[in-house]
């Protein structure tokens, strides 16, 4: 396929710039591919599409403030987002500046911070920061929200809250699992009280998410690679549920990738590592019932997966409707639920 396949037309005001006052008050497309059909809705009705004895599975990953602006030695403006935390005082991170810093040289950041650039790494930059503190603790205490760029916008205390799931446990994020934006503490004790289990897993959401494909053919493209980890007990729920014939529901393509990377004769197991799985139309899922994401940009790999999941005309006919039904799209936008994967 070409990646012109995944190209849609949105109107610039359907971008949710903001998030909903409520999580859970956004809109909710539900998507049954065995019935083929589609119907609007809202998150609050959510619970009610679970049965007694499916699994919803969760990212856990916490994003953290990575932004940093700043200047360099020369007195050039730069902007830092750091992509992965790799020591107490080591990143590597997007660099944006007119010039592209040389190693050895310097950048002075938010509140007095200094970060030598070790080396280039690809389209990266190995970042030391000095000083006894450690990254995490500099960017907690120090850095903006990563908010993505179509947001076009500077983060505002809000986002500190609600470009957060409320679960949200491991740090080291740069964008949101952004299905589970919409959950709060009311429709977490709905589900509960419909007896649906629930697991985490983790997968530390890099900027590489928001990159649209470079190359045309799908089979070309480069897929970039995000940390993850599995434990023994979420595999044991999963491989439970599956024995009695309950659903594996996934919340956010995160989980899908997670759980598909992890997969090793037909069920995930424990363990942690590198993923860069790229999943496009014509993947076999091996663990994966039913998924839970917003709506996504065109040409990106995550508009591929879901495309592979409910089946490609299906779901390019979904965002169509979607638009002309005013639904918000990305990260702070409305969301849908596919009840089954395609299995034409």
């Amino acid at each position: 396929m070409q990646r012109s396949d995944f190209q849609y037309h949105l109107p610039d005001a359907q971008i949710a710039r903001h998030p909903c006052k409520v999580r859970s008050a956004s809109r909710l497309l539900c998507i049954n591919p065995d019935l083929d059909e589609m119907r609007d809705g809202h998150f609050s009705d959510f619970p009610g599409k679970l049965n007694r004895g499916d699994l919803l599975v969760f990212n856990d990953t916490r994003v953290i403030p990575a932004r940093l602006l700043g200047t360099k030695e020369s007195g050039g403006r730069v902007e830092v987002l750091v992509e992965r935390i790799t020591g107490d005082h080591q990143v590597l991170a997007h660099v944006r500046a007119s010039k592209s810093p040389r190693p050895g040289g310097r950048l002075l950041l938010d509140a007095s911070i200094s970060a030598q650039v070790i080396e280039r790494v690809n389209d990266l930059f190995r970042l030391e920061f000095t000083g006894k503190e450690t990254v995490l603790d500099l960017l907690e205490a120090h850095g903006h929200v990563p908010l993505p760029p179509y947001i076009n916008r500077s983060d505002e205390p809000q986002d500190h809250e609600r470009y957060q799931t409320i679960y949200a446990k491991t740090p080291g994020a740069v964008a949101a699992p952004t299905a589970g934006l919409h959950f709060d503490d009311n429709i977490m004790q709905q589900i509960q009280a419909r007896g649906v289990d629930s697991a985490f897993v983790t997968l530390h959401v890099g900027a590489g998410t928001f990159q649209p494909l470079r190359v045309d053919k799908l089979e070309d493209h480069v897929m970039h690679h995000e940390w993850y980890e599995i434990n023994a007990e979420t595999c044991r729920k999963i491989a439970e549920t599956r024995e009695r014939g309950g659903r594996v529901v996934a919340v956010g393509t995160t989980v899908v990738r997670t759980l598909e990377a992890a997969v090793k004769d037909g069920l995930p197991e424990p363990g942690r590592g590198e993923t860069n799985l790229f999943i496009t139309p014509g993947y076999r899922f091996h663990c994966v019932d039913a998924l839970l994401t917003n709506f996504h940009l065109p040409e990106s790999t995550l508009l591929m997966l879901v495309c592979a999941f409910a089946g490609y005309s299906r779901m390019m006919q979904a965002y169509r409707h979607a638009i002309e039904q005013g639904y918000r799209f990305y990260s702070y936008g409305d969301a849908m639920f596919i009840e089954s994967r395609d299995t034409t």
